[in-house]
């Protein structure tokens, strides 16, 4: 969680392509692709998808290489929020 912005990633072996995150603010909530950092359902604001890309980007890595962890059902690894 970061400035007010709820991150979640799904575990789940049946969890559909392409990688990709939740995030939720207030009542807005988006799935976010990893890979490209474009909306894939879902809206947030412009300033808290910004934020999101830009953590995405930062991040893009250990969130692919978390994707995966899911994928086999086992706990993906927390990682370090937007300062």
């Amino acid at each position: 969680m970061f400035f007010g912005i709820i991150i979640r990633m799904y575990c789940a072996p049946a969890e559909h392509e392409p990688p990709h995150i939740h995030a939720y603010y207030q009542d807005y909530k988006a799935a976010i692709d990893i890979e490209i950092g474009e909306v894939i359902a879902g809206e947030l604001p412009k300033k808290q998808l910004r934020l999101v890309q830009a953590w995405i980007e930062i991040h893009k890595e250990e969130l692919l290489a978390n994707w995966k962890l899911a994928q086999r059902g086992e706990t993906p690894f927390k990682i370090e929020p937007l300062k």
